[in-house]
């Protein structure tokens, strides 16, 4: 299959205009001091919570816990309180106990660093594994799809897709591997800051006059 028209053109714009917008925060944590365990936690409580929340959740917790030894002595309202308001923090303080014991368990207290490994990890799912092996380790196998990469992705007209897992796989097909590093942070970073669901700012996009606007009703 074909790579998208002005592929590289895009990539190119997008990487100037997020230089405006603050790093999501996987990316943040992957270029402070690329520890998979922290870009592993930072996106398990990003999951359906903004990066202006999780953010600073992600601070707090790993001021009191940066391995997952630490993670497992603090009692699980301990880690509730300090994760507030993330969403479904309850849930989500389940998920980061299970993965610190099973990363204790079952990888000698390292997080491992295959897809196959990353997935038994309870509450880590492929966008998961994937950011942690490209900004926690700097392996690239595979493209992280989140909500702001399929809707953006879509808008393009770069797949016609429905759910993110098959976006995945379409955009894997036809984006050279050499852009897959970035794709993520790029979206994302678009995605939160113009390319928003309701009403995106095509006004302030630098890819405005390469973008279709596939299913986009209503602009600003």
């Amino acid at each position: 299959m074909n790579q998208p028209k002005n592929l590289s053109k895009i990539i190119s714009l997008l990487h100037k205009q997020t230089k405006e917008f603050v790093l999501p925060i996987a990316t943040k944590i992957g270029s402070e001091d690329r520890s998979p365990f922290k870009v592993l936690i930072s996106c398990i409580l990003s999951l359906r919570t903004k990066d202006t929340t999780t953010g600073p959740a992600t601070e707090r917790l790993f001021k009191v816990a940066k391995t997952p030894t630490q993670m497992l002595k603090l009692s699980d309202k301990r880690i509730e309180k300090i994760i507030y308001p993330v969403s479904f923090f309850r849930n989500k303080t389940k998920f980061i106990k299970g993965a610190c014991r099973k990363i204790l368990k079952d990888f000698n207290g390292k997080v491992p660093k295959t897809m196959e490994e990353l997935l038994t990890i309870p509450g880590i799912g492929r966008k998961c594994g994937g950011l942690t092996l490209i900004y926690g380790y700097n392996i690239t196998k595979s493209i992280p799809v989140d909500t702001h990469l399929h809707r953006g992705s879509n808008r393009l007209g770069w797949v016609k897709t429905k759910m993110p897992e098959k976006t995945e796989q379409e955009l894997m097909k036809i984006i050279p591997k050499k852009h897959w590093h970035d794709l993520n942070n790029l979206l994302v970073a678009h995605g939160q800051n113009i390319c928003v669901p309701v009403s995106p700012f095509c006004s302030k996009c630098k890819i405005n006059k390469y973008c279709p606007k596939i299913g986009v009703k209503r602009r600003r």
